[in-house]
């Protein structure tokens, strides 16, 4: 059996001490009472730790094979696929209309930061169908809802997304991939799409690719980019597959990790596909499926961190090494276990604190999205919509930090392959570049997302804050403790907000200069916040006596490590900000 592991502990402790999800007037939130929960959250952990750590390691070693025009994932891939979908798990949030559970997608997250940190290449399989099923879910007809979604949800069928081109990125709008409009209605796609994670695979009967291309004659850039279904396999009217369409592998992507998906070079020569929505609204249509996908992105980062996090404290418990400048604390070994250390301790309480904070900014952005979808809080989503690239950026930078950090605590053992650390690191790198580039979430981040109805959602944010502030008002070693930073950090990203807003118009590149560590700052900020009500949650447990009451007095620890060792960090970025463009922008390109 696979040594993975996850203390469900926290993600009780998030959605019932500090969230109180099941008082909450979110449609679904009544009843998510902590049995309800646990016995979810169990059920997903043994999926996690059964079926799908043990095919982690040797999926990363065995990769996937393209023969005959069909790829073939991993040994066991098939296997836990089937489980996974007889489990009910792949459409654990989705439309019961449609044969989902319905659950918020708040519980989807908790299922799903386990799923990832078990075997981050496999879920990408039903996660990209998740997030195809929810563009089509918003935009589509109902006859094609009706026809794809029901076999989606249950991954009988899977899905996609192809945007990227070999020549266009980010970039969108430069695009070739041309959709000519037939007598029958339906559109003749011809290009070439390139890192199509989960773009072909024989685990389920047919894959949904979801295509961005352009109908001739239509507006310039990304103005004139139109969404397309393109099945693997013609549906019949019955429901049935038909023919299979003129559409295929190139080949398969050699990458640095995530070697058990399927990353594909797409080939579509006039395949067949139907219109989602209206012409030229495809980027419109598919950021539905982005923006889902951006946070699921900063939920695998957390992920890796976690799976590498826990592999370095049983690591450094049992390696014996070097003796405890204090003290002898084995004395019946020839040194004592790594753990004793204090640099160790440091690397292990920092990847503790960002981990246990990034999860809380995890479940706050999904709750956030709850609140909308499920109450029409649209302050709820003008929030989360600020959120989701610090989400994104900070979270999978971070996660690869401490993924590099828990490598670290292995010494030379780390870069060995069979210890498995190493592979988190190598997965969790390509989570700071896919669904957006970090660079280009903080560019989103300062020179969009804060200004969006008058920078309204930051003076939310900075509200939140506040009030949370205010709760903790009375307690005046509480609010010393754990407030007072909090307080400092607001007002250090006030001050860089205001600084964008005064330079801003005379000086454009000041802002984007300062774009990346902006979003560090805000990233900090909005964990010292989630600090301050996990500490808050934690002191009340304590004084009442009740519950696990080492594992409370922990997380007061973590969030002291956190204001103290951490959050400092703030202003050092504050001061590279207020630095400016001119060093950055001072070279010409001849000069690099």
């Amino acid at each position: 059996m696979s040594q993975f592991h996850i203390d469900q502990r926290d993600y009780k402790f998030l959605l019932h001490d500090v969230m109180d999800i099941e008082n909450m007037e979110i449609e679904g939130y009544g009843d998510l009472d902590e049995g309800f929960t646990t016995a979810i959250l169990e059920e997903g952990y043994k999926i996690a730790r059964d079926e799908l750590a043990p095919i982690n390691l040797s999926g990363d070693r065995e990769g996937c094979r393209l023969e005959n025009g069909i790829v073939h994932p991993p040994k066991g891939f098939k296997e836990a696929f089937d489980k996974l979908r007889e489990g009910g798990w792949t459409g654990l949030d989705c439309d019961p209309e449609y044969g989902g559970q319905g659950l918020p997608y708040l519980i989807s997250t908790a299922v799903g930061e386990m799923h990832v940190a078990a075997n981050m290449a496999f879920i990408m399989y039903p996660g990209l169908t998740h997030g195809a099923y929810s563009s089509i879910h918003a935009h589509a007809s109902e006859e094609q809802k009706a026809t794809y979604l029901p076999k989606m949800v249950s991954c009988e069928w899977t899905g996609t997304m192809n945007l990227t081109e070999p020549h266009a990125g980010t970039d969108l709008g430069m695009i070739r991939t041309k959709a000519e409009p037939q007598d029958d209605g339906s559109y003749a796609i011809t290009g070439q799409k390139i890192f199509i994670s989960a773009g072909d695979h024989n685990m389920s009967e047919n894959v949904i690719h979801l295509v961005l291309a352009k109908i001739p004659g239509g507006p310039d850039g990304v103005k004139g980019i139109s969404l397309f279904i393109v099945p693997k396999f013609m549906v019949n009217a019955d429901g049935s597959l038909g023919e299979r369409n003129t559409l295929g592998v190139g080949k398969l992507e050699e990458k640095m990790g995530i070697h058990g998906n399927s990353t594909c070079v797409m080939n579509f020569d006039g395949a067949k596909g139907f219109l989602v929505g209206e012409p030229h609204r495809g980027l419109k249509y598919m950021f539905t499926m982005m923006n889902e996908a951006r946070l699921g992105v900063g939920l695998q980062g957390l992920a890796q961190a976690e799976g590498a996090y826990h592999m370095a404290v049983a690591y450094a418990k049992d390696r014996l090494q070097g003796r405890d400048v204090t003290g002898v604390k084995n004395p019946d070994g020839p040194a004592d276990p790594l753990i004793v250390h204090p640099d160790i301790r440091r690397s292990l309480m920092t990847q503790k604190a960002y981990i246990e904070g990034g999860r809380a900014m995890l479940f706050m952005a999904a709750n956030l999205i709850d609140k909308f979808h499920r109450a029409g809080d649209k302050d709820a989503d003008e929030i989360a919509s600020l959120l989701i690239p610090v989400v994104k950026s900070f979270l999978t930078d971070k996660g690869f930090e401490c993924a590099v950090m828990a490598q670290q605590v292995f010494g030379g053992h780390g870069y060995i392959e069979e210890t498995g650390v190493a592979q988190y690191v190598r997965d969790a790198r390509i989570a700071m570049i896919y669904e957006g580039a970090n660079g280009i979430q903080a560019l989103d981040l300062v020179g969009r997302k804060l200004a969006v109805n008058g920078g309204k959602a930051m003076r939310d944010f900075f509200g939140v804050i506040k009030t949370e502030l205010d709760l903790h008002k009375d307690d005046e070693d509480f609010y010393a403790t754990y407030c007072d930073p909090l307080k400092d950090a607001s007002k250090t990203l006030q001050a860089q907000v205001m600084g964008f807003v005064s330079k801003g118009m005379k000086a454009p590149n000041y802002a984007l200069a300062g774009a990346t560590d902006f979003l560090n700052l805000f990233g900090l900020t909005i964990l010292a916040l989630m600090w301050v009500r996990m500490a808050a949650a934690a002191q009340k447990a304590i004084d009442s006596g009740a519950g696990d009451q080492e594992f409370y007095k922990t997380k007061l620890v973590t969030a002291r490590f956190y204001m103290t060792r951490i959050l400092p960090d703030i202003h050092a970025l504050a001061a590279r900000i207020e630095a400016g463009e001119t060093e950055i922008m001072a070279l010409d390109s001849e000069q690099f």
